[in-house]
């Protein structure tokens, strides 16, 4: 079996693959399995995102990947994120404050279009492997009993990006949970930012 450290190495190639003969400051849209990815580069770090059509307790998500092929430490963190819609921002939620909405909010259902949906979205993605992400989490999720609200948190806990610290070389994956507005039934007219290291992820409009 291979190391997550080299599962990382593979990753990291795998997406910069993307990027050839491409300009790192430019969005990358592309379509992988049905699925629409962007991605974006910056200082050596590569973000690809796409948005999951499940909602969960009135929230929407986004299926994001991180690879740092860059020379320095990046701290990724899920509330770095945001959707920017007519000039307001949609923050999003923490990790922890992701397992308690799982907690009073989700049921059994839940926990299906969560793992559904996510795993769709990011085994779309060509030769996808993470060290620090879904997969190396799962294992803990899947192993977790008690009620189906329990259950529901298990799985949000295993598929929400969790905040991280990436060295050269390393990669994760995880969701970013966004609270849909009362008048939106799903996030449109819109787009993705990441802010992180003093530097600006500004995705297409979706």
């Amino acid at each position: 079996m291979r190391s997550a450290r080299t599962l990382g190495r593979i990753a990291v190639p795998a997406i910069a693959t993307l990027l050839v003969g491409t300009a790192l400051a430019q969005v990358i849209e592309y379509e992988a399995n049905g699925e629409k990815y962007q991605t974006l580069s910056r200082r050596g770090l590569t973000v690809m995102l796409t948005h999951l059509p499940a909602q969960v307790a009135g929230y929407a998500l986004i299926q994001v990947s991180v690879a740092n092929g860059s020379t320095i430490h990046w701290t990724i963190k899920p509330e770095q994120f945001s959707y920017v819609r007519a000039g307001a921002g949609i923050n999003a939620l923490s990790a922890d404050a992701v397992v308690n909405v799982m907690l009073s909010h989700a049921s059994t259902g839940d926990v299906i279009k969560l793992i559904t949906s996510y795993e769709r979205a990011l085994y779309a993605i060509p030769n996808m492997r993470t060290n620090n992400g879904y997969e190396a989490r799962r294992q803990d999720a899947l192993a977790f009993g008690g009620s189906a609200k329990l259950k529901a948190a298990a799985a949000a806990s295993a598929i929400t990006l969790a905040q991280v610290r990436l060295a050269p070389g390393e990669s994760t994956d995880g969701a970013v949970f966004l609270h849909l507005p009362k008048d939106l039934k799903t996030l449109t007219g819109g787009r993705v930012v990441l802010v992180s290291e003093g530097e600006t992820f500004e995705f297409n409009p979706d």
